[in-house]
């Protein structure tokens, strides 16, 4: 199946490691040259010649702070600067720190919503303008499984995810006209770095071993497993192609059947 992809130009973030990581590589391999980026230099180098590697694509890794206004802009003036272009933003940042509801002081939500709600929004602001002089793009939103269906020690995803997907409906609505389509994606329990952390601190907590705790939450997946970071890639790279053109407004659930709405 041809996605359309290649010669596009993907900006993907988080992209050092985990699901971002795999996204990057889906669009390298359907031909898309991608800028990846993240915070820690070593780890995205390593990512981004990996990938390069595996695909024979051009890949640029650029260390950013997506948490950070100035950075964004950065960002993209970089990216634009090496291609010409944007075509494909891939929204993909770590999670906030895990916790109840009330545990959180307002550093902590302030960093949150800087890190989740401002870093699309600015991005947004930033691509929308590139994409419309071309008169195509696609913008895709990692998000979760708690924005259908809220899960506890993740207060901060909970809220803040919600609002990050609102924001695309609003946006996809404004921009569909120019060619450009906007969607998020809400994966579930996905075998990442992230989901490892909060087996460990649900075990601290109960008294149950790592294995136990990561039994029970395979046994609420209908599909009986986490899933693979490769999965929800190939539903974004879907979602980036030529193909998903009628597709925009959508938050599509990826989550093995393991939530219970139902949309």
């Amino acid at each position: 199946m041809n996605l359309g992809l290649a010669e596009r130009v993907a900006l993907v973030g988080g992209a050092s490691r985990g699901l971002g990581r795999a996204i990057a590589r889906a669009l390298a391999a359907e031909g898309a040259a991608v800028v990846v980026c993240a915070r820690c230099r070593e780890s995205l180098e390593d990512a981004a010649n990996e990938i390069a590697t595996e695909t024979g694509a051009d890949v640029v890794p650029i260390v950013a702070d997506l948490s950070q206004a100035a950075a964004i802009d950065r960002l993209i003036a970089e990216t634009v600067d090496r291609f010409g272009r944007i075509d494909v933003l891939v929204n993909n940042t770590g999670g906030p720190p895990l916790g109840p509801a009330l545990a959180h002081d307002d550093r902590a939500w302030e960093g949150a919503f800087q890190g989740l709600v401002m870093s699309t929004v600015r991005l947004a602001r930033g691509v929308v303008p590139i994409m419309q002089k071309t008169g195509w793009g696609r913008i895709v939103t990692n998000t979760s499984f708690t924005v259908r269906e809220p899960a506890a020690e993740l207060a901060l995803s909970n809220a803040l995810r919600v609002a990050v997907v609102a924001f695309s409906k609003s946006l996809a609505r404004e921009v569909a006209g120019d060619g450009i389509t906007v969607n998020c994606v809400a994966p579930g329990a996905f075998d990442t770095e992230r989901l490892r952390a909060l087996f460990a601190r649900e075990a601290a907590s109960s008294g149950r071993s790592i294995d136990a705790v990561r039994a029970a939450w395979e046994g609420r997946i209908p599909i009986g497993r986490l899933q693979r970071p490769d999965e929800l890639a190939a539903l974004v790279a879907f979602l980036c192609s030529d193909l998903a053109g009628a597709i925009t407004g959508a938050c599509l659930p990826i989550d093995g059947g393991m939530t219970h709405g139902l949309f």
